[in-house]
């Protein structure tokens, strides 16, 4: 057996600089590696002589890339050659759409530890519609009370937890608090960046996608993206450009929809309905699970062994579910098993819970407009404070804006809106990524909005298959949980 090192991620500028300095003039593309990875399955060379040849002849290489991954369709060729991406500059809005990507990486500068100071982005559409100073206006409006309630939630913060405001240590912990809360009246269009890590199949579809976003910022971001990309692996990267199929179908779809609903163009008050609410739930859900565990560990056909797991008693059946998971430890996945069976939720959440929801890409995410109508979520502490009226005001000029803009521009009203406004979501998740959640978000040190999400989750996935959620909870409660299901003490360092 060998495990070579056939490549790995280093600086751009470092490339740049290293090439300057040298007479080394071959082309430094990941092409070469897509080239030679495809070429494993028709040639009888090692993988290292691929790479090498690769390497000797880049062009060569790039018409293999064009063969195999366009004209014959292998595209998980393209996923080989891999970028890093420095995005700077943009919208809290836009960055909600860069993310919506499930095979890619992103770390994003948070508003949770960072305080922002006036960061934001005037959208196009603002300014052709003649709205710059109202638009710039209302977000330094909102940016000044987001710094002023900093500076009320701060000492409050801290003299809430005195025993932590004791240790220097806890400073950063503390500060980062009264930010996340502040956080709530600054708005969508507050700028951002990010660090983005990309693969050349994922590059293309993304290029595709937001070029074909009615917003201005959206195209732009494609434009700049293609520009800095084309370049390094010019073979991997065919269809940029946008479709009718991307451009136009949520447009039909909207004016579909129009037919019969009302769409949100006023800031009157929407229709009640629960923040959280199981939509849906694998009927059987325990005992299909079940079933999954003994498929894969016996030989037997899964209607046989559906079968099987519906004559067990209670008894055995939890035995199941315990030996399966009782080697778990916080920092385990469970079994792929757990798979087999879904939860639907719909639920209206702040775009501050949102931000940190859209992560769990592995899920089924379907998002709604923001929508003024379904009011605003205001953190407890602001009520404390009693800032609570002044949070208020803003919101109303805030969604005053918001229709004069979207009776211009429906597509770039959701700018001005702010952190509080909420927006209704349909999520689908199968019960090892509600696993993934409720450790996550569930844990004690998860921010308190998504935190509250997760475990009103965390409570109808429990009603819905309560074997299959056995040892479900955040990573915080893992050890008492553990003793409480399996009756002894976890010996786990872990715990």
């Amino acid at each position: 057996m060998k495990i070579l090192l056939a490549g790995y991620n280093i600086d751009y500028d470092l490339i740049c600089e290293l090439k300057n300095k040298s007479a080394f003039d071959q082309d430094l593309t990941p092409e070469t590696i897509s080239a030679a990875y495809a070429r494993i399955s028709r040639s009888p060379k090692t993988v290292v002589d691929l790479r090498q040849d690769a390497r000797n002849e880049v062009d060569k290489a790039r018409k293999s890339n064009q063969n195999i991954v366009f004209d014959m369709g292998h595209s998980s060729v393209a996923e080989h050659a891999v970028f890093n991406i420095d995005v700077i500059g943009v919208s809290r809005f836009l960055v909600e759409e860069i993310e919506k990507f499930r095979l890619c990486s992103f770390t994003e500068k948070s508003q949770r530890y960072v305080l922002f100071d006036r960061d934001f982005v005037i959208p196009e559409e603002i300014r052709d519609a003649g709205m710059t100073a109202a638009f710039v206006e209302t977000i330094e409006m909102q940016n000044d009370f987001y710094h002023h309630l900093y500076e009320v939630l701060r000492p409050y913060v801290f003299e809430k937890h005195a025993d932590l405001a004791a240790d220097s240590a806890n400073r950063s912990l503390l500060e980062g608090w009264a930010k996340e809360d502040a956080r709530y009246a600054i708005s969508l269009a507050t700028e951002t960046q990010l660090g983005m890590t990309i693969n050349a199949r994922n590059l293309e579809l993304m290029l595709r996608r937001l070029s074909s976003m009615p917003l201005a910022e959206a195209r732009r971001y494609a434009e700049l993206l293609y520009k800095a990309t084309k370049n390094i692996a010019p073979s991997l990267i065919r269809y940029a450009e946008a479709t009718a199929y991307d451009r136009l179908t949520r447009q039909n779809l909207k004016k579909c929809a129009d037919g019969t609903l009302s769409a949100p163009a006023s800031v009157k008050t929407a229709k009640k309905t629960p923040e959280l609410l199981l939509v849906g739930a694998t009927p059987k859900a325990d005992l299909k699970t079940a079933a999954s565990l003994l498929f894969s560990s016996s030989t037997l056909p899964f209607s046989l062994c559906l079968k099987r797991v519906a004559g067990l008693k209670p008894i055995e059946l939890k035995k199941l579910f315990k030996t399966a998971l009782e080697k778990a430890r916080s920092y385990d996945a469970v079994l792929r098993e757990f798979e087999n069976v879904a939860l639907q939720f719909e639920m209206t959440v702040s775009a501050s819970c949102f931000a940190q929801l859209k992560r769990h890409r592995m899920a089924t995410l379907i998002a709604q407009d923001y929508d003024p109508r379904l009011g605003v979520t205001i953190p407890a502490s602001v009520r404390a404070v009693g800032r609570r009226r002044e949070f208020l005001q803003v919101i109303a000029k805030t969604n005053d804006l918001y229709a004069k803009i979207y009776r211009k521009d429906p597509a770039a009203a959701a700018y001005v809106l702010t952190n509080a406004h909420r927006r209704r979501v349909l999520m689908k998740l199968n019960a090892r990524e509600m696993y993934h959640v409720a450790r996550l978000r569930s844990d004690t040190h998860a921010q308190w909005d998504i935190r509250r999400l997760s475990d009103g989750m965390l409570k109808e996935a429990r009603r819905a298959m309560p074997l299959t959620m056995m040892m479900a909870c955040g990573k915080d409660k893992f050890p008492s949980l553990f003793e409480k299901t399996f009756q002894r003490l976890s010996k786990s360092t872990d715990v």
